[in-house]
């Protein structure tokens, strides 16, 4: 059994920490959870975000606009991947003495704090990280969390309570979830992507393998997922899913107006049934996952599904943004190709009486498409119409000959009577939703580059097109 790695800093004592890149979504959380520790915290960005407003009330002394001069007189420096050497802050760090670290170093010492609980996976992570923390709050056991994506009941994606447990959402983009000293974990599947980080699926693979054998506690691991079964074999670990021999399995699973129900038998003995307000049988997985890490750690499970039936979801999971002229837009953040599979067939088997599915995609990152275009190709098809847009570069760099027309050869290739709409324009991509969309459409706009605002500006043009015509 080999260990993580020490955490390059202890957080026992008061420190004067510097975060850079303090408006991003990991790093807000960070900061928050940091300053809600009681240290001195200071950050960096380079513009003005809604989210610094939250950062700053946390007790962050938060700049706009990076400064050599920031980073004096503080104990340690934190960054994101996102962060280049060549920043001006980390720079001065090497220069006078000052720590500087990853954020995954920064994560570690957070997590060496408590008794910790991470959701690793290539997708999944966020509702399940906030699902577990959710029964933990259920419970009475106030844990800390520090989760990817705001949490609708909590109003915030990252908190300090300093009790027992904390709920962390463990991110394989760049090896993070290595570092972590942990107590326990769920793993929810293991999937190709970041091949520019790990090169090879096999290299992927290797390192949840590594993950694994890090953790001393409990590990709970979709059984439906074939690598992740494999793993849990190797690792002896509890299990989950819909399939027959799941230690913690979903049966009886049914779906209704935005929703779903559904029961948990463990290893054959009937825990109790669940009603969940959430679209989609990988939620129902996913909400099988926590209920069987809550168990294991000793919560009643009827504590556990009473969190699940009040949950709200997270920020940019099937959002729904609003309803226009009958015709409900929706925003997520799926942007894989089995995440987008189950985003669509969620919203075709939800019980909503939607009569047709509009798919709109933003790929995302040059250095992701370059290699996976082809497997983008059945996606869609729980979708009556594809609309597919220009990558979303997320700061990569352009490769020639990668464009998001890629995605439109693949998908019409595999199905060549697919409707698929090539719409590399914004201007010309919100004209043609805002003319397209009709009375019973739900049109699910996903990625993770600014498509998130897809559906306000559709709306927006739709309703200009009314007063004009009046």
């Amino acid at each position: 059994m080999s260990t993580a790695p020490t955490p390059p800093i202890d957080l026992t004592e008061p420190r004067r920490l510097h975060v850079v890149g303090v408006g991003g979504p990991g790093m807000s959380a960070i900061a928050i959870v940091l300053a809600e520790m009681g240290h001195d915290v200071s950050g960096s960005d380079i513009r003005e975000r809604s989210v610094l407003d939250r950062v700053r009330a946390a007790g962050v002394d938060v700049h706009v606009g990076h400064s050599r001069e920031l980073v004096h007189e503080r104990d340690a420096i934190t960054w994101s991947t996102a962060i280049p050497a060549r920043n001006i802050e980390r720079d001065e760090a090497d220069k006078v003495g000052v720590l500087s670290m990853h954020r995954s170093g920064m994560l570690a010492a957070i997590c060496a704090r408590a008794k910790s609980l991470a959701v690793a996976g290539t997708h999944g992570k966020t509702s399940t990280t906030s699902m577990l923390m959710l029964m933990l709050s259920e419970a009475g056991v106030r844990p800390s969390f520090v989760i990817g994506g705001d949490v609708t009941d909590m109003g915030t994606g990252a908190q300090w309570t300093g009790a027992e447990w904390l709920v962390v959402e463990a991110d394989e983009s760049d090896g993070t979830h290595l570092q972590l000293p942990l107590y326990g974990t769920i793993l929810t599947n293991v999937e190709v992507d970041h091949l520019d980080h790990y090169g090879t699926f096999e290299a992927i693979v290797e390192g949840f393998d590594r993950y694994l054998d890090q953790v001393d506690g409990p590990k709970v691991l979709c059984i439906d997922d074939p690598t992740t079964a494999s793993l849990a074999a190797k690792h002896s670990c509890i299990t989950y899913g819909t399939s027959a021999d799941a230690d913690f399995r979903a049966i009886d699973i049914v779906a209704g107006e935005g929703s779903f129900t559904f029961s948990v038998l463990c290893r054959g003995e009937r825990l109790g049934s669940v009603s969940l307000p959430l679209r989609g049988v990988h939620n129902v997985r996913n909400a099988t996952g926590a209920l069987a890490m809550a168990v294991t750690i000793g919560l009643s499970f009827d504590v556990a599904a009473a969190a699940l039936a009040k949950f709200g979801g997270v920020a940019r999971r099937f959002d729904v943004r609003g309803v226009d002229g009958g015709a409900t837009l929706v925003d997520d953040y799926a942007h894989l190709p089995s995440e987008i599979g189950a985003v669509l067939a969620a919203a075709r088997q939800s019980g909503d009486g939607w009569n047709r599915v509009v798919a709109v995609f933003q790929p995302n990152r040059f250095n992701r498409i370059v290699t996976m275009w082809p497997d983008y190709h059945s996606a869609f098809v729980d979708a009556d119409v594809v609309v597919l847009t220009e990558i979303y570069a997320s700061g990569t760099a352009p490769i020639p000959g990668i464009t998001g027309k890629l995605l439109v050869n693949a998908v019409l290739d595999a199905h060549p009577r697919a409707r698929v709409v090539w719409m590399p324009k914004r201007i010309d991509l919100v004209e043609f939703l805002a003319g397209e969309l009709r009375e019973g459409d739900v049109c699910i706009s996903m990625g993770c580059g600014d498509i998130a605002s897809l559906p306000d500006e559709v709306q927006t043009r739709r309703s200009e097109r009314r007063l004009r015509a009046t």
